[in-house]
C-alpha cells in the first residue's frame, strides 16, 4: 500500500505529468468561472487529446479540470449570484450579498482556503475508504435514493428563502419542469405542447442561467450600480487575509463540511446535486446565531464550498471501485479508464493500485494549486464588484447566452432561458427562492426513477425501510428547526433588511404568483390524468400535492395583500408603489433588448446580434462614447469568433436572412 502511495507521487509529480495537470487546472478554473460551461464540457473538449497519452498523464490532464472547477465556480456565485456549476448553488445565497457589501475579497479568500482543505480531505478519505465503503453504498436502493431527494429537496426548499411553503412549491415548479418531454419510464412525451425542442426535456443549463444570470445581471443596468451597493472607501472587513482567518477560525465546520461532501459524493446520481444542500444546512442548524444567515454570513460560504470540492474525491469511488459513474463527468472519466485499458473494480484496488493513488494525488496538487492560484488574482477579482454595472452587463450578457446556446445548440435555447429569466424575475420580485427550482430539475429524473422501481417492487411499504423512516425523520427534524428559526428571526430585533434570496416582500407580486401557480398546477393534474400509470403516478405524487401548497400560500399572501391595499388607499396606489420600488419600466426595457438579440440572432445570425447589443447598450444605456462602444463590441466579436468557432467549433443557427 504505502509502496503504491509512494509510486503515485512520483508519477504525477514528474515531468511532463506536472506540466499536464497544471494545464488541466487553468482549463478547469476558467471552465468554472464562466457561467454554462462546466467541468463535463471540458472533460469532452479535452478527452479526444488524451488518446495515446501515457496513462497517468491522461488522467492528470482529466482530474485538473475536474478537480477544480467546484473551485473556480465560486467567481461566479459571488460576484454575480449565478451558481457556475450544480454544486454552488448554495453558495449564492450568502456569497453574493457579501459582494453587495463590499467582501467579496473575504468571501474568495474564505472560499479558496476551504476549496483547497476540502478537495485535499476528500481525495485523502478516498484512498482510506476504497477498501470498506463497498457495503455502505449496497445498503442504499432505489427507496433510499428517492428519500435522499426528498431530504434533498426538504433542506433547500426550506433554508433557501424567508418562508417553508415558499420554498417547498418552489422545489415542486422544478420537479414540474424536469417532466417536460418524453417519460423517463414510459417514453410518452408530457407537456410538451407540440414543440419538437422541448421532447427531449427542458436543458438544465438555459433554466439555470435564465434564473439566475439574468434577474441578477439586470439589476446592475436597471438600478445603475455596481455589484457593491456599498463604495470602495466605504467597505468595510473585506480582505482576502480576514477570509483565510476566517476559514481557520471556523476549522471544525470545514472538517464536518468536507466529511459531508466526500460520504454524500460517494452516492451515485446524488452527490454533487445536493452536497451543497446538506452542507449548508448543517452549516445553519449548528450554528448558534443564525440571524445573518442569507444576508452575507461567512460561514454560508465556508460550508458549502469546503463540501463542493471534497465531493469530487467521494464521487470518484463508485468509479473506480465498482464502475458505477455518478455524474456525466465521472462518466467521462469512466470512459477514459476503459480507453486506457483499464477496468475498474479489483484491477484498479490491486494491480493498478499505483495508478488509483496518482489520481488521487492529482487531485490533492490540483486543488492546492488552483487554491494559490486564485488568491494570487482575488484581489483582481474583487475589484469588479467596484466597476460601474453599465460596463460588467453586455460581457457577462455574451458569456450567458453562450452558456445558453451550448445546452444543445439550438435557438430554442435562448428562448428557454429568456422565459427561465422572466421567471427569475418575477420570482426574485415576489419573495420566492430560486435554488429549489434548479436542485428538483436536477433530481426530478433520479426521483421518478427511484420512485417508480421502488413502488414496483415494494408498493408504498418502501417508506417503512429502516433507512427510509431515518431520512423521513431527518426531514421533519429539517423542517422544523427551520420554521423554528424562521419563527424566532421574524419576531427577533435582530433580522435585518430584505437581502438574500426569497427575502423581498411584495406581497401583491405573490400572490399572483400564488394563483397562477395553483391553476397552472391544477391544469398539469387534469392533464395527467388520463395518461397510463407509469406515465401519471410520479406527476401527480408531484402535482397534488404541490396545488395544496400554492392554495396555502396564495391564501396567506392574500391577507398581506389585502393590508398594502388598504395602506395605500387603493389597489391602483399600491401597485404603482410596488412598481417603483421595483423599477418595472426600466426592467421591461431591458429585458426588451434581451429579446431583440434573439430576433436579430433569428434574422441575421448570433455573431452579429450579440456584438451589436454591446455597442447599442453601452451608447445609449451606458452613455458611452462611440469609441468605448466600438471597442468593447469588437472584443466581444473576437471572442465568439475566436472561442466559440474556432475553439469550440459550436453550430451556429443559420439565420433567415443571411446565407
Amino acid at each position: 500500500m504505502l509502496e503504491a502511495l509512494a509510486s503515485g507521487l512520483i508519477q504525477v509529480v514528474q515531468w511532463p505529468t506536472v506540466g499536464f495537470l497544471f494545464l488541466g487546472v487553468l482549463v478547469g478554473v476558467w471552465l468554472g468561472a464562466v457561467p454554462g460551461l462546466g467541468g463535463a464540457i471540458g472533460l469532452v473538449i479535452i478527452l479526444p487529446f488524451t488518446f495515446g497519452m501515457d496513462t497517468v498523464q491522461a488522467f492528470a490532464l482529466l482530474l485538473g479540470v475536474y478537480a477544480v472547477t467546484s473551485t473556480g465556480d465560486t467567481i461566479a456565485s459571488v460576484m454575480l449570484g449565478i451558481p457556475g456549476t450544480a454544486a454552488s448553488q448554495a453558495t449564492i445565497l450568502d456569497g453574493y450579498p457579501m459582494a453587495m457589501k463590499g467582501q467579496a475579497a473575504r468571501a474568495f479568500g474564505a472560499a479558496y482556503t476551504v476549496s483547497m482543505i476540502g478537495g485535499v480531505l476528500g481525495a485523502l478519505v478516498m484512498a482510506v475508504s476504497l477498501p470498506i465503503i463497498l457495503p455502505v453504498i449496497l445498503a442504499f436502493g432505489m427507496p433510499e435514493f428517492f428519500m435522499l431527494a426528498i431530504l434533498g429537496l426538504a433542506m433547500v426548499g426550506s433554508l433557501s428563502g424567508a418562508s417553508i411553503l415558499k420554498g417547498i412549491g418552489a422545489a415542486a415548479i422544478g420537479l414540474l419542469f424536469s417532466q417536460v418531454g418524453y417519460g423517463h419510464i414510459s417514453s410518452i412525451p408530457r407537456f410538451h405542447f407540440g414543440a419538437e425542442y422541448l421532447l427531449d426535456g427542458l436543458p438544465l443549463v438555459p433554466v439555470i442561467l435564465g434564473l439566475f444570470a439574468l434577474p441578477e445581471v439586470m439589476e446592475l443596468g436597471v438600478r445603475d450600480t455596481s455589484i457593491s451597493r456599498v463604495p470602495k472607501d466605504q467597505a468595510k472587513g473585506g480582505g482576502m487575509l480576514q477570509g483565510v482567518r476566517d476559514a481557520f477560525r471556523n476549522w471544525w465546520l470545514v472538517v464536518r463540511c468536507s466529511a459531508i461532501g466526500v460520504y454524500i459524493g460517494m452516492i451515485p446520481g446524488l452527490g454533487a446535486a445536493v452536497v451543497d444542500w446538506f452542507a449548508y444546512g448543517h452549516t445553519v442548524q449548528s450554528a448558534k446565531d443564525k440571524s445573518q444567515f442569507g444576508q452575507g454570513d461567512i460561514r454560508g460560504v465556508i460550508g458549502p464550498e469546503s463540501a463542493n470540492n471534497a465531493v469530487r474525491g467521494g464521487a470518484l469511488v463508485p468509479t473506480v471501485a465498482f464502475g458505477i459513474p455518478g455524474s456525466a463527468s465521472n462518466a467521462i472519466l469512466l470512459s477514459a479508464l476503459l480507453i486506457q485499458g483499464l477496468k475498474p473494480g479489483t484491477e484498479m484496488l490491486v494491480d493498478q493500485l499505483d495508478v488509483t493513488f496518482s489520481m488521487i494525488w492529482s487531485i490533492v496538487i490540483a486543488n492546492i494549486v488552483a487554491a494559490a492560484l486564485l488568491m494570487v488574482f482575488t484581489t483582481q477579482f474583487a475589484k469588479i464588484a467596484f466597476v460601474r454595472g453599465h460596463l460588467i452587463l453586455p460581457g457577462v450578457i455574451l458569456f450567458v447566452f453562450m452558456g445558453a446556446f451550448m445546452a444543445s445548440a439550438d435557438i430554442g435555447d435562448w428562448i428557454a432561458m429568456l422565459g427561465a429569466g422572466l421567471l427569475g424575475i418575477i420570482m426574485k420580485r415576489a419573495g420566492w427562492p430560486r435554488p429549489p427550482v434548479i436542485l428538483a430539475m436536477v433530481l426530478g429524473p433520479i426521483m421518478e426513477q427511484a420512485f417508480q422501481v421502488s413502488m414496483q417492487a415494494y408498493g408504498p411499504a418502501f417508506l417503512l425501510r429502516p433507512v427510509s423512516i431515518g431520512i423521513v425523520l431527518i426531514v421533519a427534524l429539517t423542517i422544523y428547526l427551520s420554521a423554528r428559526g424562521i419563527i424566532k428571526n421574524r419576531f427577533s430585533s435582530q433580522s435585518g433588511p430584505e437581502k438574500g434570496e426569497g427575502q423581498e416582500k411584495n406581497p401583491l407580486i405573490s400572490f399572483l404568483v400564488s394563483a397562477v401557480l395553483v391553476v397552472v398546477f391544477g391544469a398539469a393534474v387534469i392533464m395527467a390524468y388520463p395518461w397510463p400509470v407509469s406515465l401519471k403516478q410520479f406527476t401527480l405524487v408531484v402535482a397534488i400535492p404541490a396545488f395544496f401548497v400554492f392554495l396555502a400560500a396564495a391564501w396567506r399572501d392574500f391577507g398581506e395583500a389585502r393590508s398594502v391595499v388598504a395602506e395605500a388607499g387603493g389597489l391602483g396606489p399600491a401597485f404603482s408603489v410596488v412598481a417603483e420600488r421595483g423599477a418595472f419600466r426600466r426592467t421591461a426595457d431591458l429585458y426588451g433588448w434581451l429579446v431583440a438579440i434573439l430576433i436579430v440572432g433569428l434574422l441575421v445570425g448570433q455573431q452579429i446580434a450579440i456584438p451589436l447589443f454591446i455597442a447599442l447598450y453601452l451608447w445609449r444605456w451606458g452613455e458611452y462614447g462611440w469609441r468605448t462602444s466600438l471597442v468593447y463590441a469588437v472584443a466581444g466579436w473576437l471572442v465568439l469568433f475566436g472561442y466559440y468557432d474556432q475553439v469550440l467549433h459550436i453550430a451556429w443557427h443559420q439565420p433567415l436572412l443571411l446565407p
